[in-house]
């Protein structure tokens, strides 16, 4: 009876340890089932929200940089309306230096193409010159431009693919309309840029027509009619679709059976949209590597509690590290998989960075004409420092002649700032700004422009206070301010037997440098500091001088003026914030 009790009893307690061990197990798998269902609906809705943070975040890079492409275009039609050079070609009839005038253009501007056209709508000069003696006659940009007195922003499907953009402004003479410039913006750039980095991306018009897309098979269409629904076919194929969505949300679209993430933002130009599709793989790979670590460390949990429970069945302990190898090869390839999408995540913060720096560089071209005008300075004082050096060695009086080689080298070195400012610009930081003390800033810039004054005998009276007037800025940059105006100054009283230039640098609420000349006076104030603006005859001058200054002065946070003296005369003023000992210390 005993044995039978024992026996009982030992059958009890085995029922119910194997009641509590498949509980257990019950409630193990009902934590994990939880626990994977709420992990797969917080991440997918978090990965989700990235994915489309970022695609706003690109779609808002994308439209800035079109629209920045084409503002910065639509200044140019207006500019090159007004050279000289090519209204004279087209009141003369003389084109034989205006295909050139246009390519050295292009380069500086970072236009597809320039193109000018004659009254009669003929192509007289192109930066492409296969495109000579084309007639416009029909298109938009001419027919446009003639009945405008504004530029004219055109967009025109061309014979091969895509469309082509364009602005064109009218060009005349006295309100006798003499042609018209046309600028070819190039967008099809930012095309081949998108497509290395979105999954597609599509530019629409007012109208709804595609104008930009990364798969040129969709310009000319709508967005309804490029995006061709292909739902999967099949319950195999169904269910495969099924399974591999399942971490996804709602489809905004369907791109070719695929469900795709749509965003769209507006483009402050003629009514234009931008829309992107990102497709869910992301999404569905991150959330998949996620729930795939849960699940492999709730089947750890379970393979130890079957490893327990059964360490005396060789057969389940077979079966188990079968099943733990394969957990382990897994782990590797969701390892490999983790460390690839890391690498591409890498990837693409380069490509944007890179797509950054290649905005900066694009401005390069614009601030070489710049560097070019204000190298111009240095090189004429050099000329006329050799011609007196070699004068003063064949006079033999080498001392005197030394001393113009000493200024020879202060030259070099001041073209050497110069051209440092455009490696510096072309590299990533911001400016460096120091304290000026624009006392020692005039001497340099006076020493600079003796020769000049001394060959034209020009009576200088300068006026600088005792202490002391320092500004925050760059030393180079304020000297070619003031050597600009001291060449203004000095162009200005070409026809007075008497020349008198007046200086006078004064500290108060700023430090303001007053330049003043006793010639004739400025007749079109307005137009003073517009770019290639000038009275000069040709050969002198392109008309940028003043130009350059005005926008030095404006990012040192000051302004420059200019106005007729009350006799007869121009009097400049460069009013810069004045730095005083409460705001060095602070910097």
């Amino acid at each position: 009876m005993s044995g039978e009790n024992v026996t009982t009893g030992s059958t009890n307690r085995l029922r119910t340890v194997s009641w509590r061990v498949r509980a257990a197990l019950l409630v193990l798998c009902v934590i994990a089932g939880t626990v994977i269902w709420v992990t797969n609906s917080l991440l997918t809705d978090r990965f989700t929200q990235n994915t489309s943070n970022r695609a706003e975040l690109r779609l808002a890079l994308y439209s800035g940089n079109l629209l920045s492409e084409l503002r910065r275009s639509a200044i140019v039609p207006q500019l090159l309306a007004r050279d000289p050079e090519l209204i004279r070609a087209l009141e003369t009839g003389d084109y034989s230096q205006s295909t050139a005038r246009l390519i050295s253009f292009v380069e500086e501007i970072g236009a597809a193409s320039l193109v000018l056209l004659d009254a009669d709508a003929r192509t007289v000069a192109a930066t492409d010159r296969n495109r000579l003696g084309e007639s416009h006659r029909q298109s938009a940009h001419f027919v446009e431009a003639m009945r405008s007195n504004a530029t004219v922003f055109t967009v025109e499907p061309r014979d091969s693919a895509g469309y082509t953009f364009t602005y064109s402004r009218k060009m005349d003479d006295l309100n006798v309309p003499l042609g018209v410039i046309v600028v070819e913006v190039d967008l099809q750039k930012f095309e081949r840029a998108w497509a290395g980095i979105s999954d597609a991306v599509l530019v629409t018009d007012s109208e709804g027509t595609i104008i930009l897309a990364t798969e040129p098979r969709w310009r000319g269409l709508t967005e309804d009619a490029a995006l061709v629904r292909q739902p999967p076919q099949g319950a195999i194929e169904r269910a495969i679709q099924a399974t591999s969505d399942w971490t996804a949300l709602s489809a905004d679209a369907y791109l070719q059976g695929e469900a795709v993430m749509r965003k769209e933002a507006r483009i402050p130009f003629r009514g234009w949209q931008i829309a992107s599709f990102t497709a869910y793989t992301n999404v569905r790979e991150r959330v998949n590597a996620v729930l795939a670590l849960e699940i492999m460390g709730f089947a750890i949990l379970l393979a130890l509690a079957f490893y327990f429970l059964s360490r005396k069945n060789a057969l389940r302990m077979a079966l188990f590290q079968r099943e733990s190898a394969s957990l382990r090869a897994l782990n590797t390839r969701l390892q490999r998989e983790i460390a690839e999408r890391e690498r591409m995540q890498a990837s693409l913060e380069v490509a944007e960075q890179s797509l950054a720096q290649s905005s900066k560089l694009a401005a390069l071209g614009e601030m070489s004409a710049a560097v070019s005008h204000e190298l111009n300075q240095p090189l004429a004082a050099m000329k006329t420092y050799l011609a007196g050096a070699r004068l003063l060695v064949r006079r033999n009086r080498p001392e005197e002649a030394l001393t113009s080689f000493t200024r020879i080298d202060d030259l070099i070195e001041r073209m050497g700032a110069i051209t440092k400012q455009l490696k510096s610009y072309a590299r990533k930081g911001g400016e460096d700004f120091r304290p000026v003390e624009l006392g020692q800033a005039l001497g340099s810039a006076l020493s600079m422009m003796e020769p000049q004054l001394r060959q034209r005998q020009v009576k200088i009276s300068r006026i600088v206070p005792d202490d002391p007037v320092l500004v925050m800025g760059d030393q180079v940059r304020i000297e070619q301010v003031m050597v600009n105006l001291l060449r203004n100054a000095l162009d200005a009283t070409k026809g007075e037997d008497e020349p008198e230039i007046e200086v006078l640098l004064a500290a108060g609420e700023t430090a303001t440098l007053t330049v003043r000349d006793n010639g004739p006076g400025i007749e079109d104030l307005d137009s003073l500091f517009e770019p290639f603006y000038t009275t000069k005859q040709p050969g002198d001058g392109v008309g940028l001088g003043l130009a350059i200054s005005s926008g030095i002065v404006n990012d040192l946070g000051g302004r420059l003026t200019a106005r007729n003296g009350q006799g007869r005369g121009a009097v400049f003023e460069m009013q810069l914030p004045i730095l005083t000992g409460e705001i060095e210390a602070a910097e």
